[in-house]
């Protein structure tokens, strides 16, 4: 059988989730961190997946506390969640060690062997 690639908020949930458990707000906050900025998980986009994710026993609640008046709910991953994780990095691992092998080889065919950029765009080239 052969498995789908995570979408990425999935990815980025679970890579936040890989090192601690966390609560909502806290998770928004890692997957900024995580994407360097270029992902801003919003609240309800957030708790859809977390639904979906639970459903799915790749996380657990670990704890529920009212902070404030205001219940909280603190996320864990789960065995089969730490499994998906892991598989999914070694997916974008080999992927991404094939993509730079065959950029390798490209700029070494190309002449001072230093890359497309250094190349004055002549039209039918590689890109």
């Amino acid at each position: 059988m052969t498995e789908r690639s995570m979408q990425e908020p999935t990815l980025l949930l679970l890579t936040a989730l890989a090192d601690a458990p966390r609560h909502g707000y806290a998770l928004i906050q890692e997957v900024a961190a995580i994407s360097d900025g270029r992902v801003k998980m919003r609240t309800g986009t957030l708790y859809g997946a977390l639904d979906r994710l639970l459903g799915q026993g790749l996380i657990e609640v670990a704890a529920e506390e009212v902070v404030d008046g205001r219940a909280r709910r603190t996320y864990a991953l789960t065995g089969a969640g730490r499994e998906a994780l892991a598989a999914e990095a070694g997916r974008l691992r080999a992927v991404a060690t094939e993509a730079e092998r065959r950029l390798t080889k490209i700029r070494s065919m190309l002449p001072g062997g230093t890359g497309p950029q250094s190349r004055p765009a002549t039209g039918g080239e590689l890109s």
